[in-house]
């Protein structure tokens, strides 16, 4: 479950006080990754070939993930 939030840096966020109670991890989403040469590349070539209509269906990702997780 992921919760979205805007916080002012003051007062507590309504998202947070519907939150049960529990542990919580929480990480700035507009926080810039670094990538490397490499990832770039890779990135650009990947939305270049969906672009040529090159992708796979969603059923053929699924088989595959599930084939890596029942390893």
């Amino acid at each position: 479950m992921a919760t979205l939030l805007d916080w002012n840096g003051k007062e507590l966020p309504k998202e947070l006080r519907a939150l049960p109670t529990g542990r919580y991890v929480i990480e700035p989403v507009d926080r810039v990754l670094d990538l490397t040469a490499e990832e770039e590349a890779g990135l650009e070539a990947a939305a270049r070939s969906l672009d040529a209509g090159e992708g796979l269906s969603l059923d053929v990702v699924r088989r595959r993930l599930e084939g890596i997780l029942r390893r």
